[in-house]
């Protein structure tokens, strides 16, 4: 079993975010926690622990999940380890903005049982970082991974996106070199995307921010590949690479299609064909659950056909691939011939050129 939760509060949201987040300068830890904890006490008859699985990870994600006290996520922690078996040596994770992080809130999340922190870096570019609405100045990055090495936390990510607009002057390859000289785990690189509704994609629609062309994407991907192979790291999954046995467990979990419980608000839960997610804002998830009502929004039971595409989709994102049988001959030799994937021991596996047309790849996979 894996565990995440979903924490929604931010100082500000950032020009790109179209997460459930909720902007608050003071943060309701307690009522988070109580919030959350009843949700879970509610998913203990769950015919998902039938066989009592044990939970192999727990993921803290946002939203900005360091800025939740401490002592609310020692709470929740101590309530699940009550409930249920973790894991020796299971990945706990908290996303954290690099301003939150102090010598004194390193020390808590370690106290609490947090073994793993995922830094949302961003850029080292103060033009980029102010353009993106971000709290955080670039040196406060740099300070944070110090600190937490400091307090014990070896097993470090760093978030990066890449694909910025030419008019914010970002210059990629010296952030990419920043993040690396502070010889992080794990990194996870995203490419920016316009999402309608939000600052940016307000700024697109007016014709204020012109989004970067594909071959200029495409060439920072694949620089950003070539970097990180060199530098020794794993590149194995589209969006993240790592050091030889520290990729995201997490995550992988995700990719894998293993069971995983979702709480708090827009949270999302699956257990083999069948999916669920909460509602989507903290206000409307704390109302319902003070007065006894279900925090679920919906739930769906996927066909047969809809599970194989998932397992195409997420398989061909990962350098594990899939069985090569899963796609059909002529269409795996047409992207072999293109340079787009690979075979060998029976599994067909994307090149990096493949991973920048995988949602096309598969789509096409839908008309065979």
């Amino acid at each position: 079993m894996h565990l995440y939760v979903h924490v929604p509060f931010c100082a500000r949201r950032c020009s790109y975010c179209d997460f459930a987040i909720a902007v608050r300068r003071e943060v309701p830890s307690q009522a988070f926690a109580e919030a959350v904890l009843a949700e879970w006490t509610g998913w203990q008859s769950h015919p998902a622990w039938l066989g009592s699985p044990v939970i192999e990870t727990i993921y803290f994600g946002g939203g900005t999940p360091s800025r939740l006290g401490a002592d609310s996520l020692a709470v929740i922690l101590s309530r699940v380890r009550q409930d249920r078996e973790i894991a020796s040596g299971a990945e706990i994770t908290l996303e954290a903005n690099p301003d939150d992080v102090s010598a004194g809130a390193a020390e808590a999340w370690s106290g609490a049982g947090i073994n793993r922190v995922s830094l949302g870096a961003q850029s080292f570019s103060a033009q980029a970082l102010e353009w993106m609405h971000r709290t955080h100045r670039a040196e406060q990055t740099e300070l944070a991974h110090h600190t937490l090495r400091a307090a014990g936390f070896h097993n470090t990510s760093l978030d990066l996106i890449y694909a910025l607009p030419a008019s914010v002057q970002r210059d990629w390859p010296e952030d990419l070199e920043r993040a690396l000289a502070l010889e992080p785990a794990h990194l996870s690189l995203y490419g920016l995307t316009v999402e309608s509704g939000t600052p940016l994609g307000r700024w697109t629609a007016r014709g204020e921010s012109i989004p970067v062309t594909d071959d200029r994407a495409a060439e920072e991907f694949l620089h950003a590949h070539e970097r990180l192979e060199t530098e020794g790291f794993e590149h194995y999954e589209v969006s993240n690479a790592a050091r030889p046995g520290l990729r995201a467990r997490h995550n992988s979990a995700y990719w894998e299609r293993k069971p995983f419980i979702g709480l708090g608000p827009s949270a999302h839960s699956a257990f083999g064909t069948i999916r669920s997610w909460n509602v989507r804002e903290w206000e409307e998830y704390r109302r319902r659950s003070q007065v006894g009502r279900s925090v679920r929004a919906q739930s769906e039971n996927l066909e047969e056909t809809q599970v194989a595409l998932e397992e195409l989709y997420l398989g061909l994102r990962t350098t594990d691939g899939v069985p090569a049988f899963r796609v059909p001959g002529s269409v795996a030799e047409s992207w072999r011939a293109e340079g787009w994937a690979t075979e060998a021991n029976g599994r067909l596996r994307l090149t990096p050129e493949g991973w920048l047309r995988l949602d096309a790849l598969v789509a096409s996979l839908t008309h065979c």
